[in-house]
C-alpha cells in the first residue's frame, strides 16, 4: 500500500536535503520511493516553486497531472487543462479517496509558508523504526499522511512528534 506523507521544513532547502537522504535510505531498502514532489518557498517570493521528481521509473502523465492538480488546489498555482465547475467536484472526490480532503489542504496551506519547504512523498515498504533512527536529528514536521489515525499516531511517535 502506498502512503502519501507531507513533511515540512523550516528552510527553503530542507525538503531537497531530506529527499537526498531518503534516496540514500532507499538504497539500503529501508523505504521505497514511488514518487515525490518538492515545494520550496524562498523568502521574498509571492508564491512557492514546485518540482516533481522526474527520474522515477514508470513515471506517467497521470502522476504529473496528479502533482500539478494537487499543488494547484493547495497553493492556487494555475495549471493547464483544468476544467472549472463540475470537473473540480470530480477531482476533489478522487482526492478524498486517497486521503486528500479539505483538512489536508488547509493543514498544508497553513504550514508551508514563505521561507519554508515541503516534501510530498509517495512511498511504500518503509521500515519505520530504522527510518526513525536514520532521520533522528533532522528537523522536520509531519504535516499530513493518509495513514489511519492509529498508524499516523505510531508514525508521529516514532519521529518524536506529539499529536
Amino acid at each position: 500500500m502506498a502512503t502519501l506523507t507531507v513533511l515540512k521544513f523550516d528552510s527553503p532547502t530542507g525538503a531537497e536535503s531530506m529527499l537526498g537522504t531518503l534516496e540514500s535510505l532507499q538504497k539500503q531498502e529501508l523505504i521505497k520511493i514511488l514518487d515525490a514532489a518538492i515545494v520550496t518557498w524562498p523568502m521574498g517570493k509571492k508564491k512557492p516553486k514546485t518540482r516533481q521528481l522526474h527520474n522515477m521509473a514508470g513515471l506517467s502523465a497521470f502522476q504529473g497531472a496528479f502533482w500539478g492538480m494537487l499543488f494547484g488546489l493547495i497553493f492556487f498555482i494555475p495549471f493547464l487543462g483544468m476544467a472549472i465547475g463540475a470537473g473540480m467536484g470530480a477531482l476533489m472526490g478522487a482526492f478524498v479517496d486517497v486521503g486528500i480532503d479539505d483538512k489536508f489542504i488547509k493543514q498544508t496551506q497553513s504550514a508551508v509558508t514563505e521561507g519554508t519547504s515541503a516534501l510530498f512523498l509517495l512511498s511504500a515498504s518503509a521500515v519505520q523504526d530504522r527510518l526513525a533512527t536514520a532521520l533522528k536529528g533532522i528537523p522536520f514536521e509531519i504535516i499530513s499522511t493518509n495513514l489511519s489515525k492509529e498508524q499516523e499516531d505510531r508514525l508521529r511517535a516514532a519521529f518524536g512528534e506529539e499529536e
